[in-house]
């Protein structure tokens, strides 16, 4: 095992472990082990092509961290406002905020909610509050390397343009902000968990990533909307509900050691910022038991249920599916995609920003115009928001937590490899795609009449092209299911970004030819012809 230098800061914090009842020296070793464990790479089996001579323990999340430190440059212009701290603060730790509570929600949940080695660690003299110590600290290391990564140049900006002061408290704050999140991201799973057991406990805890997704985003939007602006300036009224926005804790923190505007309300928020994050780590240390007790019931499996008949389904793929061997390979699709926890676990969110994102949207037209001048626009566009998914959940497709079982690609007789493309492509499509897309575009029709139904026609179309252009610019020739969520890597970040340009031409291809007689139909149809070429030639 490596000595890893990330553990030599966390021993600086030895003692206040030791006060708080943590063996140490053994929550450092399990610490040792899991960073380990971090860095291998399982190989798959259907990559042999691989060079050999890479090596097998780079951490992937390590490697990724540029492109979050390029996500992190919008922060930036935000520390150049001169005449309040307060607003641009506020709308600093909410993206802050925003980004790193969607992260931790997706890729951190299920280290808080590891139960693997309890057959190993709870069979040796080790308390309980020791193994639940090295988790948080386990997750706040890489909370850590992706705040540094985000906030690394905002940081060296504020300390060349505000000077050292706002640098300090900078640093302070986004550290306390960590704290908060970590810990309350891990109480409120404790209430889940007191409250539900086994199977229908993990998919609760799914459904909650959307809930909590989805307060995050709106949570961000009333942050903005706690500002007014009158005549160039910004006015901050404080309301009851400010309480709830962290967000604007943070910002009044600035507000009050770097100006002279002092006034009780923002006394009150700052004491939030810096108390609670202390607070909650007490709560939750106080809680350290019944957590564990409780995290006891994702071992229970629940007894199997009697499942209805999939006749429904069996008569959607006898429709879309041209062969036997590709209606098995949807099949297949559809229950992997429904029961892989770490894939739900992953992908829910994106339902939620699909969901909300449009009407947002809209919501922050109607400060511009009219209910009727929106009503009679071209605002629908933004149900495009519901193809943001795409890219992202095709790139999720090609992992898989039971990845070893791929081995069972090459011991069937598949005469057609391309079938198990167009069978999971269509799976996606049909049972996570095409829902989104109707409740959207049924709230879409409620506001801009049925008049709209050939451009969502259209946007589907559109959806159908842009769903086989990802999958051939990030999946390429590798195979669904294949390989584990360790291997996934930057390039995929990258290559998703690089996909939103597309998808960027196709809203303003859409939005021109809209102001042509005809203009819609002849390119619905233009559409329905690459469609049926690239579904049929490109997988």
């Amino acid at each position: 095992m490596g000595n890893f230098n990330i553990l030599k800061v966390v021993d600086r914090g030895k003692g206040l472990f030791t006060k708080l009842g943590i063996d140490y020296p053994v929550m450092r070793t399990i610490l040792q082990v899991k960073l380990t464990m971090d860095r291998r790479r399982i190989p798959t089996i259907l990559d042999n092509n691989r060079s050999k001579n890479k090596k097998g323990d780079a951490n992937q999340f390590l490697k990724s961290l540029w492109v979050y430190g390029f996500i992190g440059l919008v922060l930036v212009p935000f520390l150049f406002f001169t005449e309040s701290y307060l607003f641009p603060m506020s709308i600093v730790f909410g993206i802050l905020m925003f980004m790193l509570m969607t992260s931790m929600i997706s890729d951190f949940s299920q280290v808080l909610l590891d139960v693997r080695d309890k057959s190993i660690l709870h069979t040796r003299p080790i308390n309980k509050r020791t193994i639940n110590a090295a988790k948080i600290v386990h997750v706040g290391i890489y909370m850590f390397y992706l705040t540094a990564a985000i906030t690394a140049v905002p940081l060296a900006v504020s300390a060349f343009v505000r000077g050292i002061g706002f640098f300090f408290t900078f640093l302070g704050l986004i550290i306390l902000m960590n704290m908060l999140i970590i810990v309350m991201t891990a109480l409120l799973y404790l209430l889940i968990l007191r409250f539900f057991d086994g199977e229908k406990l993990k998919d609760i805890i799914n459904y909650v990533q959307i809930l909590l997704s989805v307060a995050i985003v709106v949570g961000y939007q009333l942050v903005i909307r706690s500002f007014e602006l009158i005549d160039f300036e910004l006015f901050f009224t404080p309301q009851w509900w400010h309480v709830f926005l962290p967000p604007v804790w943070y910002g009044a923190v600035f507000e009050l050691l770097l100006t002279t505007n002092i006034s009780g309300i923002l006394v009150l928020f700052a004491a939030m910022a810096i108390l609670l994050p202390f607070l909650s780590i007490y709560i939750y240390i106080q809680s350290i038991p019944a957590f564990e007790r409780n995290l006891e019931k994702l071992l229970n499996h629940a007894a199997p249920k009697k499942k209805r008949s999939a006749f429904f389904c069996k008569r959607i793929a006898q429709m879309i599916c041209s062969d036997k061997e590709e209606r098995a390979f949807y099949h297949f699709a559809r229950l992997m995609m429904k029961n892989e926890r770490q894939f739900k676990l992953k992908v829910y969110p994106t339902f939620g920003f699909s969901l909300i994102f449009p009407f947002i949207m809209i919501f922050n037209e109607l400060r511009m115009s009219s209910w009727e001048e929106i009503s009679s626009g071209k605002s629908y566009m933004w149900v495009y928001f519901a193809a943001l998914m795409i890219s992202t959940i095709i790139m999720m497709l090609r992992y898989s937590e039971n990845a070893k079982g791929a081995w069972i690609y090459k011991g069937l007789p598949i005469h057609n490899i391309k079938s198990l493309s167009r069978g999971t492509l269509k799976a996606f499509m049909i049972h996570m795609y095409l829902p989104v897309f109707s409740i959207l575009s049924l709230a879409l029709m409620l506001v801009f009449s049925v008049s709209i139904l050939f451009d969502l026609i259209v946007v589907f179309l559109a959806s159908s092209v842009y769903v086989i252009v990802c999958f051939k610019l990030i999946n390429g020739d590798k195979l669904f299911f294949s390989e584990p969520f360790e291997m996934a890597q930057q390039q995929d970040t990258a290559k998703v970004i690089a996909s939103f340009f597309l998808l960027g031409a196709m809203v303003g291809i859409h939005f021109l030819v809209s102001f042509l007689n005809y203009g819609i139909y002849g390119y619905g149809a233009l559409l329905l012809a690459i469609n049926l070429l690239l579904w049929k030639k490109a997988l």
